[in-house]
């Protein structure tokens, strides 16, 4: 299960997707997010799903690491679904389940979050897939940056969400070998109940939380002791300039996405 969690790793490529400005992408993500909630019918969710597809395509990532970074939140999924099923009220009932009932209605809400959600986790995986978080830092800041006449520290906050993802590969691979030190002890960490499995944890959990403390702390250190201030006289090695194939890329997209809006409409 462990290493199926790909949240915030970033595999290096040479595709058109991977070329792309990170300003450009995360705002075609953001729309694509809105559009993942706007719209209700399966017309729109077949050409969002084609057009996630074809960018995985693009981009020349494997469609089984897709899969596999669905894995960790299926659990997730497949609650929703259930909550869905059951409790979405409607006028046709299909089947009685004592106090719970499924309806038609519930069954198309169900497959609409379902979907939706996994759209969604796909679709982000992408930026993250094909973006370093050094260029995700300098986008969201670029992006964001309008706010600093406001005193909204943003280079502070694009610079947690670049260390967070950062940390997840590595507070996932600590977590591994800390499982694997536990076994060769003779730590059993997949029989007996919930209760039992739970308690099986702790000896995991507090080195994690040990090492996660002392890598921010070393971390902090290494920042102070090279003057570290932020966004104060910073300049960056690579600067982010648009090139014709990025606004060419944004406008194809805006073009599908608002095709996809009309769709909606008529359907």
């Amino acid at each position: 299960m462990l290493k199926d969690i790909t949240l915030g790793q970033y595999f290096p490529g040479n595709s058109i997707v991977h070329k792309l400005d990170p300003r450009v992408k995360i705002i075609l993500i953001a729309v694509l997010i809105v559009m993942l909630f706007v719209t209700n019918t399966l017309i729109a969710y077949l050409l969002l799903a084609g057009f996630i597809l074809l960018t995985v395509y693009l981009s020349k990532l494997s469609f089984r690491m897709i899969l596999r970074g669905l894995k960790p939140v299926l659990v997730i999924i497949l609650i929703t679904g259930i909550l869905n099923l059951f409790y979405t009220p409607g006028v046709e009932v299909l089947r009685l389940f004592g106090v719970l009932s499924i309806t038609r209605e519930g069954i198309f809400t169900a497959i609409l979050m379902v979907t939706r959600l996994i759209l969604l986790i796909a679709g982000t995986s992408i930026l993250t897939y094909t973006t370093s978080p050094m260029q995700l830092t300098d986008a969201l800041e670029r992006l964001f940056s309008p706010l600093k006449a406001l005193h909204v520290p943003v280079h502070e906050v694009a610079m947690m969400m670049s260390i967070a993802l950062r940390f997840i590969p590595l507070l996932v691979e600590e977590t591994d070998k800390i499982m694997s030190a536990q076994r060769a002890r003779g730590a059993d960490f997949d029989t007996g109940n919930l209760l039992q499995r739970g308690k099986a944890l702790v000896p995991i959990l507090i080195p994690l939380f040990v090492s996660a403390f002392r890598r921010a702390d070393e971390l902090a250190t290494a920042m102070e002791c090279r003057l570290y201030q932020g966004d104060k006289r910073r300049t960056r090695l690579r600067q982010m300039t648009l090139c014709p194939m990025d606004g060419i890329v944004a406008g194809v997209c805006v073009a599908f996405f608002l095709l996809v809006l009309y769709l909606q409409q008529t359907a």
